[in-house]
Order: structure tokens, then sequence, then C-alpha cells
């Protein structure tokens, strides 16, 4: 097996006999070390000397810039550093009291369909907030998942993001993966559009008055992971909300 590279901070290890290995980072990795480990993992996935892993960790306050960033949506070019990465999509945001998931699976195994293991990387953060009481939300259109604000307080149609996506698949193993907003500083995403999109805003669990710890996340991504992509069926087909948009 290759293992990851075992940088200062401790992390803690919690293989299972069936579906991938998990491994959650306790203090943020830097997001250069990240994307290496990531790379030497999918390789060693690939030639069969490593299980599928999923890895829990967060990122020290930083830019990343995904396949279909534009210039002009980099607002603030000397808050944090700006990483372009492989992965699809535009600017987001990574930084501490996120929890971010970085996916390594076999779709060589598993299915080659990255459509429906995209769906199904939103249907496991829908599930993960339903175990908080959160109600997450696809909207056609726009890429992530969504929060309808009306019931906190928010105006009809107020919609923000609490989940992002982006992924990459190299030689039928993907990488990247999902971020989940706990309890971030939300003033760092104005330093960018988030995801090319204006209209909207982005929100937290803790926003939302739901003050989970990132440990408590944690379990919960386990405890929604196996409904989604250790059955037979996989996760709920996809379906988008009332809203559209860009």
């Amino acid at each position: 097996m290759s293992p990851l590279p075992s940088p200062a901070q401790p992390e803690t290890h919690a293989p299972s006999m069936e579906g991938p290995e998990w491994r959650i980072s306790d203090q943020p990795v830097a997001y250069p070390e990240a994307v290496a480990a990531m790379e030497e993992r999918v390789a060693a996935i690939r030639a069969g000397t490593a299980p599928e892993l999923v890895w829990l960790l967060e990122h020290p306050s930083l830019y990343t810039a995904g396949t279909s960033a534009k210039a002009e949506d980099l607002l603030d070019h000397g808050r944090f550093p700006v990483f372009q990465t492989g992965r699809g999509g535009q600017y987001t945001y990574h930084g501490p009291g996120q929890r971010v998931a970085y996916v390594m699976l076999d779709l060589m195994k598993r299915g080659p369909d990255v459509r429906a293991y995209v769906t199904n990387l939103e249907e496991w953060i829908i599930r993960t907030l339903a175990l908080f009481n959160i109600k997450g939300e696809r909207r056609c259109g726009r890429v992530g998942i969504w929060v309808d604000k009306q019931p906190y307080g928010g105006l009809p149609g107020q919609e923000d993001k609490i989940g992002a996506i982006g992924v990459r698949v190299r030689r039928g193993v993907t990488f990247h993966g999902i971020s989940l907003n706990v309890d971030p500083d939300l003033s760092h995403f104005g330093g960018i559009v988030p995801c090319g999109i204006t209209q909207y805003g982005v929100t937290s669990m803790h926003a939302l008055g739901h003050l989970a710890s990132l440990h408590e996340v944690d379990a919960a991504l386990r405890d929604a992971w196996a409904g989604v992509f250790e059955t037979a069926e996989g996760g709920a087909a996809a379906s988008c909300g009332p809203s559209g948009g860009q």
C-alpha cells in the first residue's frame, strides 16, 4: 500500500473491511501537499497496491481555481493564496471550519458513469445534512447543494450554498471531492465570486443555527456514506428543486 505522506499533524485512521479506507487529518493540510498525496494515492489505487480512500480534512485559508475559473471572478488578489487545480468548476474558498472530503474511488469497479458519481456526491451531502435536520437541495443549472433561507428568516426565493462539489477522474479513479460549510468565516468568500454565481450567497451549518462540531459532522458523513455508495441501488435519483439559475 502507498500511504499518504505523514506531515507534522496527527492523523487518525479507520480502515474498514468493506468499502474505502477512511482518514481524518486533525490539523489543516497545505493544499499542494494534499494534491500531491491524492495523486500518489490515485496512482496506487489504479495499480492495485492501495485501497480506495475517503480523506476528511481542513485547509488553511486559500482559494482554488477550477478548470472553468474566470480571472474576473477573483475579486481580492491579495487576501489568500490562490491555487490552480485540475478539478472541475470555478473559484472556491477553503479554510478552517469547512470540512473537505477528498474521495478516491475506482470507477472501473464501481461503474464508469461520472455523472452518476457526481449525483451520489450530492446525495451524500444531502443525507449528511438531513441528520442535522437541515434540508439541502439540488438546483438545476447550479452546482452544489443549496438551502432555502425562508425557513431561517430569509426572503422567498433566497437561497445560499452550503456544499460544493469539484471532481477529477484519472484513469478511472476519482479525486478531489466535496466541501461542507460547518463553521467557516463566511466573509472569506467575499474575495471571489464563488463558483461563478453572483445571484446567491453562501451559508454554513452554524449560520443556520446548527452548532455541530467537525467530529459530529465526520460521524454523520460516515453514517450517510453506506446508503449512497455501498448499496446495489446507489443513491437517490437526482432531481432539481424549483429554482433554476446559472
